[in-house]
């Protein structure tokens, strides 16, 4: 299965990222942005200033604000919105996918009210199996890749045919993917990560150093594992580049919108002033902490982290008093 036209639909940090690195791998890809000024500047300029400012693009990298002309002849979709807007979006382009296209979703995140997962959500939208949709995990900061440090990614699906249809159409020399089967392994890391870099974040903005956010990062993995594997997941997915590889990422980089968001909460601003301050980025943990702890809770699972993380941006709790009862709980073996 090889894939040469292929349609980005998002241009924001990731989508754009993910476009130019589909294109330096030599393939015909459009992009459709919201606005058109962006469109226009992505085509004839070859920036996206707005959210990579000072990265070139590939000349052959073409936008456009018209879905139907982005997504004509299309043979990938890769659907770059956030997580929670994804049901919205979709509905409004289903009828202008083309049969057959392979859908790619970058989307990290649980889904309000459903508590679907991204593969789930596209499935049930467009009216395919779950299994067949593609989901893009791991250490993903776009801008690191934009400017073409080195990374690696996880191509997730449970048709392994179509994860290397995606991985081939998507290697160049500085970004190298990797296969895998576990969607849901993958898809629960990806939510989950948001969750513990917000903590990673209100650690640092209340002054404390590595030693916390190395603890919080392994007792948000130890967490997110719990649930994974209780929902059907792979434990070893949790020790991959969808589960360490992207949480180290996404906990420790001033790149992180998700960090940084809760480095302002912990540093004294409110959850208002910290999402005026992120200039129209998503950080996704806010709205995930929701849908994962009542996944969470349906399950069965212990979550403590996500719940603190619940108190804080959606019950007003402050960060240091969780904090402190946080480190009051019932002690216990690690692999509890």
């Amino acid at each position: 299965m090889a894939l040469e036209r292929i349609t980005v639909l998002g241009a924001g940090s990731w989508g754009t990222t993910f476009a130019k690195v589909l294109a330096d791998a030599g393939r015909e890809v459009t992009v459709w942005a919201r606005r058109a000024d962006v469109a226009d500047e992505i085509t004839v300029r070859h920036t996206n200033s707005a959210y990579l400012p000072g990265v070139r693009l590939p000349d052959g990298l073409s936008a456009t604000a018209d879905a139907g002309r982005a997504l004509a002849g299309a043979e990938a979709v890769v659907l770059a919105v956030p997580s929670q807007s994804l049901r919205d979006n979709l509905t409004r382009w289903r009828e202008l996918v083309p049969d057959g296209a392979v859908l790619v979703s970058l989307a990290k995140g649980v889904e309000l009210g459903s508590l679907k997962r991204m593969s789930q959500v596209v499935g049930e939208i467009v009216d395919m199996p779950a299994d067949d949709v593609v989901v893009v995990s791991g250490p993903n900061l776009a801008r690191e890749i934009a400017e073409e440090q080195p990374a690696a990614a996880v191509l997730a699906c449970a048709d392994h045919d179509r994860a290397v249809a995606v991985q081939q159409a998507g290697s160049t020399p500085y970004f190298r993917p990797y296969t895998n089967t576990d969607v849901v392994g993958c898809e629960l890391a990806g939510a989950c990560k948001n969750v513990i870099a917000l903590s990673c974040g209100m650690a640092a903005g209340l002054g404390f150093g590595a030693n916390t956010v190395a603890t919080l990062i392994t007792r948000g993995l130890a967490e997110t594992a719990r649930l994974g594997t209780a929902l059907g997941a792979d434990a070893l997915t949790f020790a991959g580049l969808a589960g360490v590889g992207d949480l180290v990422a996404t906990c420790s980089s001033p790149l992180s919108r998700n960090r940084t968001f809760g480095e302002r909460v912990g540093s004294g601003e409110t959850i208002e002033q910290a999402r005026a301050a992120q200039g129209g980025q998503v950080a996704e943990g806010v709205t995930s902490c929701r849908s994962i702890r009542e996944l969470a809770r349906g399950a069965g699972v212990d979550m403590p982290l996500t719940e603190a993380m619940h108190r804080v941006c959606h019950e007003g709790a402050d960060p240091a008093t969780v904090g402190a009862e946080l480190l009051g709980r019932a002690r216990k073996h690690e692999w509890s």
